[in-house]
């Protein structure tokens, strides 16, 4: 859903605005409100944090994090899964995280719901590749399917069998088919 904006809003008037619930983005001028997450984008966005953090975490290579509002290159985003390398997560003087991410996700992660336009999603992506993330992912559980967007704004797509690329360093082997197998409880 979009929400009508000033025409000449400015990232600066936008991050004055109260939040939203759900979050909304920025993204070319643009306001767009995310859809109330449903029972297959929850499950899927908390099954990802939670096997990338298994992987992850002790090691201190990254970090992944639900709805995390990075602000970089002109927008501000809320991807639904953003996963940070370790050593790029902000922090004050005295390690602890900080609240406002001013930098882009090293991995994006985006789950589309049923009242998404994919060419809304897949533009957040393409915004996190031109500002220096190295991988995102938008996932379709319709079809079953993972576009992938790499540097350089290739997109690649992923279904059934196909291995899904992660970023290096993350030891990770998934399939589409074992991501959209998280969906069921049979």
């Amino acid at each position: 859903m979009t929400i009508a904006s000033q025409p000449q809003l400015s990232l600066e008037e936008f991050l004055k605005l109260p939040e939203t619930e759900p979050a909304s983005d920025f993204l070319n001028g643009e306001i767009i409100q995310k859809p109330m997450p449903q029972g297959e984008h929850s499950l899927l966005q908390v099954k990802f944090c939670t096997f990338i953090n298994q992987v992850v975490e002790t090691k201190k290579i990254a970090y992944a994090f639900p709805e995390l509002r990075c602000t970089f290159g002109g927008a501000s985003i809320v991807p639904d899964v953003a996963v940070f390398r370790w050593d790029r997560i902000p922090k004050t003087a005295s390690g602890r995280i900080v609240n406002r991410f001013n930098i882009h996700p090293d991995w994006a992660i985006e789950i589309l719901s049923p009242d998404q336009k994919q060419t809304k999603v897949l533009s957040k992506l393409l915004h996190c590749s031109r500002n220096g993330s190295e991988l995102g992912w938008l996932l379709n559980p319709e079809d079953e399917s993972v576009l992938a967007v790499f540097p350089g704004q290739r997109v690649e797509l992923y279904e059934g069998a196909d291995k899904l690329p992660v970023i290096e360093g993350i030891e990770l082997e998934l399939t589409a088919e074992q991501v959209f197998g998280w969906l069921s409880f049979g």
